[in-house]
């Protein structure tokens, strides 16, 4: 068990950071302090019980991210209800599918979303909020609006005659044992499953993250990857939260264009993302550098490669804001080409590994002493790892975890439980991987994907995958088996092929020069047999991970 109370944690920093900023709306002028978020939960308190909300009721959070996202999130786990976010780009139906699997009795949500809802309302909902302006989209049962918002007033003021003060801040007894939080991994019916996350797990996530020196009181950090997912959650929410730190929420979507000027405007102490950022700035702005005969030579001279390696490092730093002190990268897997030409420049970059049965994270390590090849050290005190039946020569089997961040289990699914944890209370992730003798962790891809050849060798998509998505003309693609033999579906870079002038009749040839190449960096049992075109882009989680189960028998 965690020492610290998740919930006093809370108390204790709106206390102590009562005239610091705390949430933002980029390019919104409508910062909330620590303070101000503070009194808006003690409001929230008051509506809460009027409305008979008890301690574990649930309470679902559903739409974009934003300020009000963020003092939603506060006010349920800290009256001792039971928070359940679901993504905005889930379908409504799964939307509504999750609010009702969830019981939950009380929405807050975006105004799109509740009007896509149609006829369709939920079940036991009663009281419906805008995240737009807290006002009531559906008042409980023999209530109206304008009385809901009058007993909050008067009660209020009867409650705090002098005003809400920092000394008012008092929260209820939670322990850390209780759930405050369902996730679903997932909005389809027969694929979702909500994660029971505790507040021992939160707070075993917020309490590492305090130990790393990364995050201060009056830092400032800008929040682009959705709030409902565990991993942002936890780092651009309940860290920030915890240490008086101010978050700018980004609001849409993260392009290019966007976040660039949104790193220059907030210039961000930390960054948070996921590898697909990185990706793309790497295949897009610096791989076409690399690639130049020029630059080729001048690389090859060894004076001249050490600077301008250093020149493309502050570059991108530059660009990404400059006072950043670390970009932590989580959520998926990194393509290896990408990560490796960042540690070559010596850009301060790591990657984490986690999920959402783990609120999120498991392995970590500062970009001092990371490995390229790794996902990071086993949280010290934390978890524990251990590594199944693994292989003779190479040491991989299945990861499995126990620990202060696994969850309690999954909600009102007692079979999905009892399959996801071993007879002896390890958790099964599914991924693959091994572990050195210094507690690092590395990853060599999925256990339902990875695929058995005839010669016994086992063959891992993803890293095949990452090879490819780095050739000329291949936006992303999906290997698979068929008949014994590797296929490669490649939805192709149309937009780089028309930049070069190049009919899209020609693509066709283009992958077959691909396929012939990649062979060439293969092992004779992983080579691919022949690259197939794929009409559009391959759907993804909310992650940004290719949902290949949609794909294994195209």
């Amino acid at each position: 068990m965690i020492e610290t109370n998740l919930i006093k944690m809370y108390a204790e920093s709106f206390r102590d950071n009562w005239e610091l900023s705390a949430l933002t709306d980029y390019g919104a002028d409508n910062t909330f302090t620590f303070g101000d978020v503070a009194r808006q939960i003690a409001r929230f308190h008051i509506l809460f019980d009027y409305l008979g909300i008890s301690q574990g009721d649930k309470i679902a959070l559903a739409g974009k991210d934003s300020a009000h996202w963020g003092i939603a999130y506060m006010s349920v786990i800290t009256y001792g209800a039971v928070i359940v976010p679901i993504l905005q780009d889930f379908h409504p139906n799964d939307i509504l599918h999750i609010i009702n699997h969830s019981e939950s009795s009380f929405l807050f949500v975006t105004d799109k979303i509740w009007d896509s809802f149609d006829a369709d309302m939920p079940e036991n909902v009663k009281t419906v909020l805008s995240l737009k302006d807290f006002s009531c989209l559906k008042c409980n049962e023999g209530k109206k609006y304008k009385d809901l918002v009058s007993y909050v007033d008067n009660k209020f003021t009867e409650r705090y005659p002098n005003g809400f003060s920092r000394e008012d801040v008092n929260y209820p007894e939670i322990s850390n044992d209780e759930v405050v939080e369902i996730n679903y991994t997932s909005g389809t019916t027969g694929f979702s499953k909500g994660v029971m996350l505790t507040a021992n797990n939160l707070a075993g996530n917020v309490t590492y993250a305090q130990t790393l020196d990364l995050m201060f009181r009056g830092d400032e950090e800008l929040c682009f990857l959705p709030l409902a997912h565990a991993y942002s959650c936890a780092f651009n929410l309940l860290v920030p939260m915890a240490v008086g730190a101010h978050v700018y929420i980004l609001g849409k979507a993260p392009t290019p264009k966007t976040l660039l000027q949104a790193f220059a405007d907030v210039r961000p102490n930390l960054i948070i993302t996921v590898p697909l950022i990185l990706e793309k700035i790497y295949k897009k702005m610096i791989l076409p550098q690399l690639g130049k005969r020029t630059m080729k030579l001048a690389l090859s001279v060894p004076y001249l490669e050490n600077l301008i390696y250093a020149q493309i490092c502050k570059k991108l730093t530059d660009a990404m804001g400059g006072r950043f002190c670390e970009v932590i990268v989580g959520g998926a897997p990194m393509n290896q080409e990408v990560t490796d030409f960042l540690y070559k420049i010596k850009f301060p970059v790591t990657i984490g590994y986690g999920m959402t049965e783990c609120a999120p994270l498991i392995s970590y390590s500062n970009h001092t002493v990371f490995d390229p090849l790794s996902c990071g050290h086993i949280l010290k005190g934390i978890m524990d790892v251990r590594i199944d039946n693994p292989d003779e020569t190479n040491g991989v089997g299945e990861i499995q975890v126990r620990g202060e961040n696994v969850m309690k289990g999954y909600y009102k699914n007692e079979e999905a439980t009892n399959a996801v944890f071993t007879d002896d209370g390890w958790l099964r992730t599914g991924d693959l991987g091994a572990i050195d003798n210094e507690k690092r962790i590395f990853i060599r891809g999925r256990s339902k994907t990875m695929i058995l050849s005839s010669n016994g060798q086992n063959i891992y998509p993803e890293e095949l995958e990452a090879k490819l998505n780095n050739m000329p003309f291949i936006l992303e693609s999906l290997v698979i088996e068929r008949e014994g033999k590797l296929v490669a579906l490649v939805y192709p870079d149309y937009e780089q092929a028309d930049s070069m002038g190049i009919s899209h009749e020609d693509i066709p040839l283009l992958m077959e020069h691909n396929c012939t190449e990649i062979n060439k960096q293969l092992a004779v049992y992983e080579r691919i047999a022949r690259i197939e075109l794929y009409p559009t882009e391959f759907e993804k989680t909310p992650k940004k991970s290719i949902k290949r189960y949609l794909y294994t028998r195209f």
